[in-house]
């Protein structure tokens, strides 16, 4: 007795993987997603690599997760694979104080975020 099945979101061709909780502003974050959108997951995996942003590290490693997965979970060729979607949202903002003068204090916001990222196996042309 459990949950019953959701239907599967994505086509057949179509691995993701998600990365939750990231310490960084959705802002920056997306300056990465960026970057890889519409790349073939070994060009993308090659540009995080070699990427100076902190944040690149991370998103290498959801996208190793998406590959893994389209590998594992649904059997699809990982030398044909593409990133089709790199999505960002917001997650929670920690919020801490700071004290300022004259007896007042100031607010410094820690903003986190989401990150999803979904492969797919593109066609062979004729």
């Amino acid at each position: 007795m459990g949950k019953p099945a959701h239907a599967r979101r994505l086509s057949d061709t179509q691995a993701l993987a998600v990365g939750r909780l990231i310490r960084v502003s959705p802002q920056k974050l997306n300056l990465v997603a960026t970057s890889i959108r519409g790349k073939t997951a070994s060009a993308a995996l090659a540009e995080l690599t070699f990427s100076n942003r902190r944040i690149a590290r991370d998103v290498k490693k959801v996208l190793q997760s998406a590959i893994a997965n389209a590998e594992n979970n649904h059997q699809l060729d990982v030398d044909r694979l593409q990133v089709v979607e790199a999505t960002v949202g917001k997650a929670l903002i920690m919020k801490r104080f700071m004290p300022a003068g004259r007896g007042r204090s100031g607010i410094l916001r820690k903003p986190f975020a989401n990150i999803t990222v979904v492969v797919q196996e593109r066609e062979e042309k004729a």
